[in-house]
């Protein structure tokens, strides 16, 4: 059984599932490479729309693959270039929704900051353990946390390595909703089908736009929002959900 499962729990939906349970989903080197692969053929098929992350029921990742790293040299940690292999996640061109049951700690935390949604289980929980070990965050843990949580919430997770509560999470902004954990997986998909359902072509204008402002001045920002809006009067989508809203029936987004 491979360490990622691909499967398509609804029209439109592509599921990413971790598949390593005997590790709580730790990450090596060969699950990253799975990851972008799949991440990197799912974000390209005009079929998928919405893209759902997730490690099962139980967990979702425990952090970084130790045994994979403990002998390692600075060198070699550079000639793995891993950061290529998280940016094929990061620059999918779907929405991603993460459905997050118990640990997202290290590496499985920033793996699910990649999400542009993250639903999260009672029990769950997320941490940046690193320091913990001797080493920081290597992979968006002090870039992507402190601009989804401010400074102050980034800086007590990082440098006590302490976990933080699924409520507490949603507190600080680290995800977007908290459910019963039998209930993630069916909120996930839920969220995703609404998602699924929207055209695709603003979708994906929405998605560049979000994340391309937010390390741009306000200015540049909103010329960039004013230009993905004018754009999609172009498309045949933006035709179809006006006319749907004035005719009051549903519409048909074809991405185009």
């Amino acid at each position: 059984m491979s360490d990622v499962v691909i499967d398509y729990p609804s029209e439109g939906v592509g599921r990413v599932t971790l598949n390593r349970p005997e590790v709580k989903n730790a990450l090596n080197l060969s699950i990253r490479q799975e990851l972008a692969h799949h991440f990197t053929e799912l974000g390209g098929d005009p079929a998928i729309r919405c893209i759902i992350l997730t490690g099962g029921d139980k967990v979702f990742a425990a952090g970084a693959d130790i045994r994979d790293m403990v002998q390692r040299g600075a060198v070699e940690m550079m000639l793995r270039n891993i950061h290529l292999l998280w940016q094929a996640i990061a620059t999918c061109l779907k929405p991603v929704v993460a459905a997050v049951n118990g640990y997202a700690w290290g590496g499985g935390c920033e793996l699910a900051m990649h999400a542009d949604i993250i639903i999260a289980g009672e029990s769950a929980s997320f941490c940046q353990p690193e320091v913990k070990v001797g080493i920081m965050p290597g992979a968006g843990g002090t870039q992507r946390l402190t601009r989804a949580v401010g400074k102050f919430q980034a800086m007590k997770m990082i440098l006590t390595g302490q976990p933080v509560s699924a409520r507490e999470a949603l507190a600080m902004g680290l995800c977007s909703e908290v459910t019963a954990d039998e209930k993630v997986q069916e909120t996930a998909l839920a969220m995703a089908q609404t998602i699924a359902a929207m055209p695709p072509l603003a979708m994906a204008q929405i998605k560049e736009v979000v994340l391309a402002g937010q390390d741009i001045p306000l200015d540049a920002a909103l010329m960039l929002e004013r230009k993905a809006f004018q754009l999609l009067f172009d498309s045949l989508d933006q035709k179809e959900g006006m006319n749907a809203f004035l005719e009051k029936r549903k519409p048909v987004f074809q991405g185009r």
